[in-house]
Formats: C-alpha cells, structure tokens, sequence
C-alpha cells in the first residue's frame, strides 16, 4: 500500500499539474521558506466564491512542488472558505499518507 501512495507522490512532482502562471489570476501570494530559501508563486482565479483555477510556480525542493501540484488540484472546486478551513490532514488524505515531520514546512509552504 505504501508504494501505492508513493507512486502517487511521484506522480504529482513529475506532472507538475497546474505548474506555471496563471493568466487570469484574481488573487495570487508569493511564499518563501526562510530556513531553505523556497520559494513559490500561487496564482488563483476565484468566481462566485469558488477556485476555479489555480496554478503554482517558483524554485522549490521536491516536497514542496508535489504539495503545490496536489493542493491546486485539490482546492479546484472548492469555495474560499473551504480552502481556507484546510489542515495537514487534509492534505496528507489527499495524498493518502502523512509527510515526515522534518519537511513539514516544505509540504506546508504552498
């Protein structure tokens, strides 16, 4: 089962769904990760209170560009107030296992 949820991470970090800048953005953040200089661009277009299309992009290490390829897939559909009600578990379900607590902040930072 774990190489299951594995081939899932891999999946997102290859894929890079959602990965460059989003044209037609109506909110977008720029986050950085002091302790080891990541850096990410999030870019999010909003319609009636709901993400209809988000986007990542920026010089990350491999935990945080899966975790910004799988929340912007994840948060696609979901009202503001949803996205903003998101915890870690949330994500660790998403990706169907929990991140060690060592890269937390990478996984954390989109």
């Amino acid at each position: 089962m774990q190489s299951l949820y594995q081939e899932k991470i891999l999946e997102f970090y290859e894929d890079k769904s959602n990965f460059g800048e989003l044209k037609n953005k109506t909110h977008s953040a720029k986050l950085k990760n002091p302790i080891c200089e990541d850096e990410i661009f999030i870019d999010i277009k909003v319609k009636n209170n709901i993400i209809v299309d988000a986007k990542f992009r920026g010089i990350n290490c491999f935990v945080s560009t899966f975790s910004a390829s799988a929340i912007t897939s994840m948060i696609k559909g979901m009202s503001v107030e949803q996205v903003l009600g998101l915890t870690k578990k949330d994500i660790d379900n998403f990706l169907g296992q929990s991140i060690n607590s060592t890269r937390i902040k990478c996984q954390l930072l989109p």
